[in-house]
């Protein structure tokens, strides 16, 4: 098994394990995560990543030579790729690695991350891919260097290809699973093989330390007293951020522009003023930073698909 309790670190604890998979977790302050291992070939694993936190601290590693696929399918995750420079993985892209720099804090922005860890132990992978279909073309250990020869990653942006192989793998039945996981994987690799990393090699865009904590700040603002209004510009001279950077920094880290991320912010705390207090939608759309109570109703059936008293009725 590449990943155990041993190589994890102190802070993942195995809930369970039977001969299909091993279930680990993890908590801190800040929240809680989870992670379903399955053995799909001796060598390779696949493993579900749930996490509902803002940060976890990764003590992982090995002296293994090992080839890591991560996949997000919702959420986002900080990687520090090095020193001082911050990269986001958003829904929908792909990331390839060796783990090589693995042990370090990772946060999620947005409060919750999911995806999928498919990883290759090279000395293993390619005997069980051998003995599992003879003559199957891809040898792991080039598909690595291929990605990995200059850089210490590669990350492929969300495109319909990929969304097609990853999707069909968080709906699977139980009796098919491992069959299903290792059809898939051979799907994968395939592709892999036959991307032209010349026309993919592009680096997703990088933001430096001070960029992050000053648009992690403008969040903390925003949030604190939303019934205040504030234009891009009041913000980005606050903070002391050029304009550009603070939009294109803000949207890496949480997934959408300013206005947008507040206006959803809003209306995710009236939903729970709905659900959990008597006060009236007027009052509610006040506190929320609506003048208008008809405003505050569009604003609030466009994002949540109801009507504020269609939404209060429904948890009567």
């Amino acid at each position: 098994m590449i990943y155990n309790k041993n190589n994890l670190g102190d802070n993942v604890n195995k809930i369970c394990e039977n001969e299909d998979c091993t279930v680990f977790e993890m908590h801190n302050d800040t929240g809680d995560g989870k992670m379903i291992l399955y053995d799909v070939f001796p060598g390779i694993s696949l493993m579900y990543n749930d996490f509902y936190m803002e940060k976890t601290e990764s003590k992982f590693e090995t002296p293994e030579n090992i080839f890591c696929i991560d996949h997000c399918r919702e959420g986002r995750i900080q990687w520090n790729i090095k020193d001082d420079l911050f990269m986001y993985l958003k829904q929908g892209d792909l990331r390839i690695d060796d783990r090589d720099n693995h042990k370090k804090t990772f946060e999620f922005p947005i409060k919750h991350y999911h995806g999928i860890t498919i990883c290759f132990y090279l000395d293993k992978a390619e005997y069980s891919i051998k003995k599992a279909l003879d003559g199957f073309p891809i040898n792991i250990g080039s598909l690595k260097n291929k990605f990995l020869n200059k850089t210490d990653y590669f990350v492929l942006r969300s495109e319909k290809s990929i969304e097609h192989i990853f999707s069909e793998l968080y709906s699977v039945p139980n009796d098919i699973k491992k069959q299903y996981f290792q059809i898939k994987i051979l799907e994968l690799l395939l592709y892999l093989s036959v991307i032209d990393i010349s026309k993919n090699n592009e680096k997703p865009p990088y933001f430096y330390r001070s960029q992050v904590e000053k648009v992690k700040s403008i969040e903390k603002f925003i949030t604190e007293d939303i019934e205040k209004h504030y234009t891009l510009d009041f913000l980005a001279k606050r903070f002391d951020i050029s304009l550009t950077s603070m939009k294109n920094c803000f949207k890496a880290i949480y997934g959408n522009s300013i206005y947008s991320y507040i206006r959803v912010y809003r209306i995710n705390q009236a939903a729970i003023m709905l659900r959990h207090t008597k006060k009236s939608i007027a009052f509610i759309a006040g506190d929320v930073g609506y003048e208008s109570p008809s405003k505050f109703s569009v604003a609030f059936k466009d994002i949540m698909g109801k009507t504020p008293l269609e939404y209060r009725k429904s948890f009567l």
